[in-house]
């Protein structure tokens, strides 16, 4: 297949753009003007809303990944209009490029979040569950939406519903690991929260397993059958890197430090089921933490 992939630098986009070239796909990178990766590339300028549209024509299938990354600074309203942005208004752009086309691809992978969910205590939640209403669930709402004009055009839409991703050389476990080594990690607030996790690896499987179902559409929960709270997540990691995780970190202290930001990513709760890819026959190579974290701390 002939796959053009957004986001493509990114935790997800690097390692699926190694994986699809592995499995023999032709990978074409979606990018910024003036950036070179060594590989296809079809350029956009969202500044400008313009994409090649012409180097469109003809794609198997489109995988979103772009976004501003939401825990790279405090959320002021400049960095939440950034947030929103470049999640809404490209997903629109790239759907109606897409409407436009004469050969459009059969099916678009678009990135979501739970963060759709909002903060919801210890309720399990499905695909099927309605939104939250903070500011992350509203543009969860919105970057769902954008993917429209695509779905009038005819071409299947998967929103995919991202947990948190866990790899040894990227996102939230990394930034964890030096404090866990150091033996000054711990609980966050009183630790009830829920951490709806999955691996790198599920992630790069999950997004192939879904292009290839052709039955498949709508929102996808890419999550771990077993989501820990965070109590025990602190609790599994310091065992596997036989550390003590006796220094909680105080909800004030959370606010203090991150302030809004800290609220929806550290302090939030969301237990999420991966009913969809269950339901569909996914095979998961990690379901269960502690193993997950094992093989993640292992690997070189």
């Amino acid at each position: 297949m002939k796959i053009l992939v957004s986001g493509s630098h990114g935790l997800v986009g690097s390692a699926l753009i190694k994986s699809l070239t592995e499995d023999g796909h032709e990978a074409v990178r979606l990018v910024r003007g003036g950036r070179a990766f060594g590989s296809p590339q079809v350029e956009w300028d969202l500044t400008r809303g313009v994409i090649d549209q012409q180097e469109l024509e003809g794609m198997d299938a489109v995988i979103h990944l772009a976004g501003e990354s939401i825990a790279s600074s405090r959320w002021t309203e400049l960095k939440k209009h950034e947030i929103r942005e470049s999640r809404v208004y490209s997903t629109t752009l790239l759907s109606e490029t897409l409407a436009e086309l004469s050969r459009p691809p059969s099916v678009l992978l678009c990135a979501s979040a739970i963060g759709y969910y909002g903060d919801r205590g210890d309720e399990l939640l499905s695909e099927t569950s309605a939104p939250g209403d903070d500011f992350l669930a509203s543009v969860c709402v919105d970057w769902e939406q954008a993917t429209r004009p695509a779905a009038e055009k005819g071409i299947r839409i998967v929103n995919t519903r991202f947990g948190i991703i866990l790899d040894r050389d990227g996102g939230a476990l990394a930034k964890m690991l030096f404090p866990f080594r150091m033996g000054i990690g711990g609980r966050i607030g009183d630790g009830r929260q829920w951490m709806s996790w999955i691996t790198l690896e599920d992630v790069v499987a999950a997004l192939k397993f879904v292009l290839l179902d052709h039955a498949l559409s709508g929102p996808v929960n890419f999550v771990a059958p077993n989501p820990v709270t965070n109590a025990e997540f602190t609790k599994t990691l310091g065992r596997v890197l036989s550390r003590p995780t006796f220094l909680p970190i105080p909800e004030f202290g959370v606010r203090l430090a991150f302030g809004e930001m800290g609220d929806a990513l550290l302090l939030s709760s969301q237990r999420v089921a991966p009913s969809v890819l269950e339901d569909t026959g996914f095979p998961f190579y990690w379901p269960t933490l502690e193993p997950a974290l094992r093989h993640l701390l292992r690997k070189r």
